[in-house]
């Protein structure tokens, strides 16, 4: 079975798969564990086919959520992702612009520490880090 991030050569692609409501996250194959445990953290659910050996897995958002949480849920995963270093493609169907923000301030708040509030030293590169978002 092909999928999106094999296709795209992305870590995860998020979409409504075709002729369904499901939202779907998409994984290359082999991926590793880490990035499907971290999308189960981050709320969505795990699939395998076939369940006995998996070859071929992916994650879709919960179906118990109504639509708009349903795309809120994946849009927050998206900052969570980036930061672990995945490179992540999201639909303009599923991304929602103030949920994505929300949760990048969330992460913000999160990561704050006092002595990262300090202003850097005279001389020293400070550039933040662009996350790659393309919807």
């Amino acid at each position: 079975m092909a999928n999106l991030a094999d296709e795209y050569g992305t870590d995860v692609e998020i979409y409504i798969k075709a002729l369904t409501t499901t939202i779907h996250a998409d994984t290359p194959t082999g991926a590793p564990a880490k990035l499907h445990d971290l999308l189960e953290e981050l709320g969505l659910e795990r699939h395998t086919y076939p369940t006995d050996a998996p070859i071929y897995i992916w994650h879709t958002v919960p179906e118990h959520l109504d639509a708009d949480e349903q795309k809120r849920l994946a849009t927050r995963a998206i900052p969570a992702l980036l930061l672990a270093g995945y490179e992540v493609n999201c639909t303009p169907d599923v991304f929602d612009e103030a949920t994505y923000r929300q949760a990048v301030h969330d992460i913000r708040i999160r990561t704050a520490r006092p002595e990262a509030q300090q202003p850097a030293p005279a001389g020293s590169p400070s550039r933040p880090a662009q996350a790659r978002r393309t919807p």
